[in-house]
Parts: structure tokens; sequence; C-alpha cells
């Protein structure tokens, strides 16, 4: 039998190398996390060929001395951890792997000069061996290279991707840190070019869009929300404004980036009427809480953390993004684009009867009055030139299709109630194009709405106001309580939470160790399968702690609803009919877009409108 052996320094390096340094992206954050915890206020990176030759991080912190930098390349040691509190951690980091790790498996260069000192320190390790040490010349701060990562590790470097997809997993590490810390100023060149460039102390709102799409200023809203000892602040996008993958969500627990189980299903859950299926939001959310309320040792890079009360902190999410989405109102996200802008300058052509083009005005005058063909008398002109144009209106109404819109009569002088209707968000109706789309005049431009879209979510959120949701949460017995076998962990979970399924309308009962007993199911999910909903919620109490997908079930049902009984596209409507869903809509939270995520309206400003006339 072998026997037990105690591992030989270098290699226990490269192991615990290989939890903290996984590709470059790993070693970056773990050195930029250091240089904010160090107390910088500029961070600068420079990076070459995505991390694999060159990676450099430069910042203005409190620095080390000689002594403290030959203790921090040895394993567990740490200035982050005053104490034994391992879970009062208040740092981004206090694991003492990071630089000996990286050390052991790069060449890494660290030159260190404290504020106040005369002089800077140089320490460089080549793959674990120490290989220079002595002064150097700098300014107060830290300076760390790394160069030649798995050089003299060819099975761990054959396994790194491109340098491009290295690169980008770099670029979105000191995107989600410099969201983190909007009080620091953050640098990031590529093959010396700079890519990133933020200046410190700047506002988390600007910032935010800045980083992640400067359209957030406009179609986002802000997040300020407090509950008990959970504070939650952030930039949220609008429904309408969404993309096809998650990857535009940041999330941050106490200033750390995290990518979390519980938070992202937070925020499926608050958007879950107001999104397609296949549509993600786009937002930065940065949740603080006390210290002892949140575990974040259950990673070794930290990116995943557990929460003392998940429950709480989920509907804490969920309530403060929807509480901000309804005060945007029917605000909607979809301006008009500039390749729509474009559309509207293309003028239409007129349909020919034949294979022969149509006739411009130009070339009706030209056939008319050609000088080798006619020669007009004095005097006789004006009959001629009547005579071509009414050729042309002749043709133009032969030609042209008929519209198939219906315009408001208007009257001479506009009174009192129209002036005022004109000042309201989305002005006064004047008419109904195919009859799909409803035009209205505001006073600052024009106001095109899809009547289907608006009226859909106007009929789910009075479902909702008017207490449906409520009412729909009654259960429907079953003539024959129904039999549903799973894994005892499952059947454990479901047990722990009979109270609040019950309240959703889903009656339960334990039915031996691996058996759940259905006796009862929501009434408006009377036509389901007892056991598909049985399994599909214990699927989502394994992955979320809680019972969210019946809770979203219930409002697919509503928005179903609410879609089947809203104005079809194709219906007439009278003027005083589009002017009430108008003004209805001005009154109904997140009106701005219907229950897939589409905007319900659009609006062309004045000046967008004297732009395609050429006026501006």
């Amino acid at each position: 039998m072998p026997t037990i052996r105690r591992l030989p320094e270098h290699l226990v390096n490269r192991i615990a190398a290989g939890e903290v340094v996984e590709r470059p992206a790993s070693a970056l954050k773990e050195l930029v996390e250091n240089a904010v915890d160090a107390g910088a206020t500029q961070i600068t990176v420079r990076i070459a060929s995505g991390g694999l030759d060159l990676i450099e991080v430069t910042d203005d912190g409190c620095g080390m001395r000689p002594d403290e930098m030959a203790l921090a390349l040895e394993r567990h040691a740490t200035s982050k951890l005053p104490d034994e509190h391992i879970e009062m951690v208040s740092t981004l980091g206090f694991r003492g792997e990071a630089l000996p790790s990286i050390g052991s498996v790069a060449r890494l260069t660290i030159e260190s000069r404290p504020r106040g000192a005369d002089e800077g320190w140089k320490r460089v390790t080549d793959h674990g061996v120490v290989s220079e040490d002595g002064p150097a010349a700098l300014p107060p701060g830290t300076r760390i290279r790394v160069e030649d990562l798995f050089g003299k590790v060819p099975a761990r470097r054959k396994f790194l991707r491109t340098p491009r997809s290295e690169y980008a997993a770099c670029q979105d590490v000191v995107r989600r840190l410099a969201m983190a810390r909007p009080d620091i100023g953050f640098v990031l060149e590529h093959d010396g070019r700079r890519v990133i460039a933020v200046q410190p102390d700047e506002e988390l709102a600007s910032r935010v869009a800045r980083l992640v799409a400067r359209e957030l200023a406009e179609d986002g809203v802000l997040i300020d929300s407090e509950r008990g000892n959970a504070h939650l602040t952030g930039v949220a996008g609008l429904p309408t404004y969404n993309r096809g993958v998650a990857d535009h969500q940041y999330l941050f627990v106490n200033g750390r980036p995290v990518k979390d189980r519980l938070l992202t299903g937070a925020v499926r859950g608050a958007y879950a009427d107001m999104l397609a299926r296949d549509r993600h939001a786009v937002l930065a959310l940065f949740l603080s809480i006390p210290p002892e309320e949140v575990d974040v040792n259950v990673h070794p890079a930290k990116t995943e953390v557990r929460f003392r009360d998940p429950a709480f902190i989920r509907g804490f999410l969920v309530g403060a993004l929807r509480h901000a989405l309804e005060a945007a109102g029917q605000k909607s996200a979809q301006p008009p684009s500039a390749n729509a802008m474009g559309n509207w300058q293309v003028e239409p052509a007129a349909p020919a009867r034949s294979a022969e083009p149509a006739p411009s005005i130009g070339s009706l005058f030209a056939r008319e009055y050609a000088p080798q063909r006619t020669s007009f008398p004095s005097g006789g002109g004006s009959g001629r030139v009547a005579e071509g144009a009414a050729a042309w209106r002749a043709y133009e109404a032969d030609v042209m299709a008929q519209p198939s819109g219906r315009a408001e009569a208007l009257s001479e002088e506009p009174d009192a109630a129209e002036e005022e209707a004109l000042r309201y968000p989305l002005g006064v109706a004047r008419g109904q194009i195919s009859n799909t789309y409803i035009v209205a005049e505001a006073e600052d431009g024009l106001v095109i709405v899809d009547q289907h879209a608006a009226h859909e979510r106007l009929v789910l959120e009075r479902l909702k106001a008017a207490g449906a949701e409520e009412a729909m949460n009654h259960s429907q017995a079953l003539l024959l309580p129904e039999v549903v076998e799973l894994e005892e962990v499952a059947c454990d979970a479901l047990e722990e939470k009979l109270e609040d399924l019950a309240r959703f309308g889903l009656v339960l009962e334990r039915f031996g160790p691996g058996a759940m007993l259905v006796r009862a199911i929501p009434s408006v999910l009377r036509k389901s399968s007892a056991e598909a909903l049985v399994r599909d919620v214990a699927d989502d109490l394994a992955k979320n702690g809680d019972a969210l997908l019946l809770g979203e079930r219930l409002d697919l049902v509503l928005a179903t609803m609410a879609c089947h009984g809203s104005v079809r596209a194709g219906r007439t409507l009278s003027v005083a009919e589009m002017n009430a869903l108008l003004r209805e809509m001005e009154h109904t939270p997140r009106s701005g877009q219907c229950n897939h995520g589409r905007p319900t309206w659009v609006k062309l400003a004045h000046a967008d409108i004297e732009k395609l006339f050429g006026r501006k």
C-alpha cells in the first residue's frame, strides 16, 4: 500500500494555483482585488495577448515594505484578516494562496513602495524560485507583473482559450470591479490600446452606464431601496431594453462581484410578466448586508455566496425591482432607431400596372412639351400646363393604393379640452392605421401605439389590481388524490414549504419517505398535470430554495388571460375609445411594454419629424 507523505512546497503551490489561477482572468482578478483592498484611488491594468504573455497591475495604494513583500509570497499570509473571525471578512478576499500560486506558474515581479518611504523594493519569482531581490525606483504604491503564465506548465497552457477569448474574460473582470468601486479610477490597456478609462469619484449610475451600455442612462431606472438591514442600489434596464443572453446582468454583494443563482432567480422573478422567456434584463445591482448575514467562503474564487435568510433576500430584490419598474410608468425604451428613421426617408414607389415603369411628373411634362414635337404659340403655355397637371392627377389617382387608416376629423379651432389633451404624455388620438396602430398627437411629437400590446398590459394590471391573482389561488380538490414519487431530499424540501404552497393553492401531504400526495392544485392550473407541476416545483425548490416557479406559473396564466381578453389587432376603434386607451396607459404602471417585453408605443419628436423633411 502507498504510504502517506507530505507534498513538497512547489507542488502544493501548483495545486493551489489550480484552484485560484484557472486562466489569466483569474490571476488578474486576484491582483486587482489586492489593489482595491490596499486603498488605491487609481488602478492601471496592462495586458498582452489576452494576459497569456503579460498582466501588469499598478496602483497607488499603501504599498509594502521588503519584509512584508517576502511574507506576502508565503502561503496563508494576509493582512486582510485581523483576527480569527473568518466569517466577518470585509475585504474582497483574504486567501493567502494568490501571490505564491501565481508565482509558482509564471514569472512574477513585485515592486512596491510604501507611502512616506524613500525608495521601493523589488522581488522577482520565476515559477516558484526567487531570482531577484533588491531596491527599485517607483512612485508610492505597488506594481505587479505576471509574465509567461503557465509557460513551464504546458499541460495547463494548452487548455487555455484563444487570446481573444482570454482578453474578453479579463475585460469582464475589470469591468465588474470598476462598477463595484465608482470611487476608484480604472484604466485597462490591451496590446497598447486603451479599452477602459473611468475617473475616480464618479456617480454610480454614470459609471454603470459607461461600462455596461450608454443606453442605460435613458433606458434604465435607478434602484435605491432598504428593508431591515439590507440596502439595494443600482440601475435596472426597462423591460423593453433587453438582451438575448444574460451576460449583461451584474450582481454585487457587499462590493464583491458574484454569480449567484438565488440573485439571478430573483431578477427573473421580478421581470416575470414583462419579458419573453428567451429575453433577459440588463442591470447592475449592488446589495449591502451585514457580513454575518452572508457567507462568502463557499467558492475558492468567492464568486458564489450563501445567505443566512435566502427567502428574505429574494423577496427584497423582487419587491425593490418591481417597485422601481412600476414607478417608471408608461416609459418605454424603444425610441425610433436610426434604421427606422432611414426607412421613413425612402420614397415609396408607385405600383406599376405593366412592365413599363410608372412615369414621373417630369416625364409627363417632357412628353407633352418636347421642343421637337410641339411649338407653343405665344400665350398658350398655361393651357398645356393645366392639361399636363390634370393628366398626372388622373394617373396618380388610378395607380396609388387607397390608405388603410382612418383619421379623426379636426375642428378648425381646437377647444380647451383638446388643448389640454395635447399636454398629456401620450397626447390625443388623431387616427388609426390598419386597424392596429393608434396615431396620436402630443405636445412634443407624434405618438404611435400598438393597440393590442397596450391593452394587453392594461388588462393584466387590472386583473392584478382587482385581486384576480388572489382569487386564482383557490384550490381545485382532486377527486382521487394523486401520488407523486420523488427523491427523499425533494420530499423533505416540499414538506418544509407545505404552508407556503397551500397559499398558492397547491395542497400536498407527505406520503412515505419518497412520495408526496397531491390533494389539490390551483384552480387555474386544473388542466395541468399534477405530477409535472409537483416535480417542477420540487426542482425549483432545489435550485432556488423557494417556490417561485408556481408563482411565475400563476403570473403566466394571468398574462395569458390578459392576452386573450385584450383588444385584438384589426379591430376598429372609435376616437373616444382610442383616447380612453391613451389616458389609461398614462395611469398604469409598466404600460410601456406588453407582457412579453415588446414596446407598446414609440414617439417621433418634433425635431425628428423636421429632420425627415430636411428642415433641420
